[in-house]
């Protein structure tokens, strides 16, 4: 059996987080998932997961220590210092800490 891809994990995240107010839209050209306000706190990019956690945060620093995770760099050169991409291999992570990004005050 053929492993999830990461718009599967996607999709899946994104009907695991729908009763809590998750809505698909789009953000920098990528699939996102948006508060009932409108703002956008997790995205896929490529096979990454990018989550928004604010960088002053144990899980901001949680997030970026783990292998292969760096920050969200959309134009290159000027990182997004409160946007942090999750590798496909770090997926067991993507549910809590797209949780925690959901909750996060904007």
């Amino acid at each position: 059996m053929a492993a999830a891809s990461a718009e599967d994990l996607f999709g899946e995240l994104a009907e695991e987080l729908a009763p809590q107010g998750a809505e698909r839209g789009r953000m920098f050209g990528m699939a996102c998932l948006k508060d009932p306000g409108g703002k956008a706190f997790v995205g896929l990019h490529g096979d990454e997961l990018v989550v928004r956690l604010n960088r002053d945060t144990d899980e901001h620093a949680a997030a970026l220590a783990l292998p292969g995770s760096h920050l969200f760099d959309p134009m290159g050169g000027r990182p997004m210092k409160d946007w942090i991409c999750l590798a496909l291999a770090q997926r067991e992570q993507w549910l809590p800490l797209a949780e925690a990004a959901r909750r996060m005050p904007r």
